[in-house]
């Protein structure tokens, strides 16, 4: 009759030669090529995958009109359709696009006269920050910016908007910035 063997002893069997299996790998390992690093004399070869992509610098934003006054104030350039918001040191802070309505300010100097955390804009959309400053033709003139972000469609021909959008963080910024009675500066 053959002897068995217990499971404890082909337990430990297979752990002993799996450790000594190991072990042989470890020591043909160590006796194998070894990397070694750069030192601050040597520097690796470049590949072409290496090689650092040149991004090219954003654009500097357009400088305060030079005709926009001095001191603390909004400006608003007509042609450019742009507002600048300018510090007491005379540096801008912010500048930002806006999509004028079909009637604008003619230039000058004005003052912000009331302000409405939220309406619905002439063109029926949900608007807030409204900051009016100017009027003409019988239309008020103001900044604001949608609730929605969304900047406004076309206008027909016909109508008479004064609204001045632009994009709600913008509009956020602009409504931070200026309290009733901050300077507008108008120019072409």
């Amino acid at each position: 009759m053959a002897a068995r063997i217990p499971s404890w002893a082909w337990v430990s069997g297979l752990t002993v030669g799996a450790v000594a299996a190991v072990a042989v790998l470890a020591v043909k390992a160590d006796q194998g090529p070894h990397p070694a690093a750069a030192t601050a004399h040597q520097r690796p070869a470049p590949s072409a995958s290496a090689r650092p992509s040149a991004k090219p610098k954003p654009p500097a934003p357009p400088a305060v009109p030079a005709d926009s006054g001095v001191g603390r104030r909004i400006v608003y350039a007509l042609a450019q359709k742009r507002v600048w918001l300018v510090d007491e040191s005379d540096k801008p802070t912010l500048t930002f696009p806006v999509w004028p309505g079909t009637v604008s300010p003619d230039p000058g100097a004005y003052v912000i006269s009331n302000r409405v955390p939220t309406t619905t804009g002439s063109d029926g959309v949900q608007i807030e920050h409204i900051m009016y400053f100017a009027g003409k033709s019988g239309i008020f003139i103001a900044f604001s910016n949608a609730v929605d972000g969304a900047s406004p469609p076309p206008a027909a021909a016909d109508a008479k908007t004064g609204g001045i959008r632009m994009g709600k963080p913008d509009g956020t910024a602009l409504w931070t910035f200026a309290a009733k009675g901050t300077r507008v500066e108008v120019v072409k």
